[in-house]
């Protein structure tokens, strides 16, 4: 899987961008603010519809404009479909394949199937409980790309529910109304809980693999990740039982829910816990470990992803400054082979000599091939 071509419309800094690309390494060489993360920022766009640098699609539209477009051409097993996203604030985006439009623009989603590597990734180990969260939630969806309605469904229910919880103690009527809230956040969270248990599964000898390959010194049995839930599961993995476990302890802590306002069980809850040996990878790890797991974190999903009988595309934004010359070195052999890998880079010098490939000069608005 590749792409053949991009256009942009008001997408971020340009007005318009044409860019013919290739299978193989494509770097992108800039200064910081010229626009070349815009240009992969927008390939992943379509992959996921949410960009792996803010949490909402306004900056993503051109100041002054009232929408943008991202159009792909994007090659499989040979043969080439066009797909494009219409963004468009305040209102539903919509998506095209092949000038088609499509019922709902989240059908979009993992028809093209992107893994970026970003200097953002260090939160993965550093930041908070949701950007865990959001990296299973992520790769659950292009994985099983009809994830994506179970999730929205989630939120949505949380919402609902999360706003009654507000009035609770005040109204009778919205307590009364909970019990219905709570069967829909018990079905629509224990699919997402059963799905994460599994993916964490299946991604857990992938992360001590890469571990070992990046890190200096390292084994595959130094590196851990281990799904926590807000409760107690006892073993339970299927989803029956799981919403049966869910119910019972939402109305266990009615309670304490009622009294802060908020929902307190659930999959918005829950964390992955990263560890190093005996020890949590947050707090214990030194720079270079954190980085190191950040990168096997990222490895494994393409790992994973391949394993599914897919070659995602590999997207390096800006991430070679962050490394030392080692794991630049490390990093750039694992991925050399991949049908298509993406760089950004501040200047050359920046990309390894195993990343050699084609390159666009990125300035003043414009992509220009080296």
């Amino acid at each position: 899987m590749y792409v053949s071509h991009l256009t942009l419309h008001d997408f971020r800094s340009y007005a318009a961008a044409d860019v013919a690309l290739e299978p193989g390494v494509t770097a992108f060489i800039g200064r910081n603010g010229q626009g070349k993360t815009n240009l992969v920022e927008a390939i992943d766009y379509l992959s996921r519809l949410a960009s792996h640098r803010v949490a909402t699609d306004a900056p993503l539209i051109r100041a002054g404009a009232d929408r943008a477009v991202v159009r792909a051409s994007v090659v499989r097993d040979g043969r080439t479909a066009v797909l494009e996203v219409e963004l468009n604030p305040g209102k539903a985006n919509r998506a095209r394949i092949n000038r088609s439009p499509l019922p709902r623009a989240r059908e979009l989603i993992g028809l093209v199937r992107t893994v970026v590597f970003s200097p953002e990734d260090l939160t993965l180990v550093k930041g908070d409980p949701s950007d865990r969260r959001r990296f299973l939630d992520d790769l659950l969806v292009l994985r099983t790309p009809r994830l994506a309605g179970v999730r929205a469904d989630y939120d949505r229910v949380l919402r609902q529910r999360n706003s009654l919880l507000k009035t609770a103690r005040m109204s009778r009527g919205a307590l009364d109304t909970l019990g219905v809230w709570d069967a829909h956040l018990a079905r629509t969270g224990a699919e997402v809980l059963a799905e994460r248990l599994a993916l964490v599964d299946a991604l857990r000898p992938y992360v001590g693999k890469a571990y070992e390959t990046v890190a200096r010194g390292a084994t595959r049995d130094d590196a851990d990740i281990e799904y926590k839930p807000s409760f107690d599961l006892e073993g339970r993995t299927s989803r029956d039982d799981l919403t049966e476990a869910l119910l019972a302890e939402v109305e266990r802590r009615r309670g304490d829910e009622v009294d802060r306002g908020i929902s307190l069980v659930g999959p918005h809850r829950d964390e992955l816990l990263l560890r190093l040996g005996d020890l949590p990878v947050k707090g214990y790890a030194s720079h270079g470990e954190s980085w190191s797991f950040a990168l096997a974190l990222r490895l494994a999903s393409y790992d994973l992803l391949r394993a599914d009988g897919d070659d995602p595309i590999l997207i390096l934004d800006d991430v070679f400054a962050e490394l030392d010359t080692e794991r630049r070195a490390q990093l750039a052999d694992l991925v050399a082979g991949a049908e298509q890998v993406l760089v950004t880079a501040a200047v050359g010098a920046d990309v390894p000599e195993a990343l050699a490939g084609v390159r666009y000069l990125v300035g003043g608005g414009e992509v220009v091939r080296e």
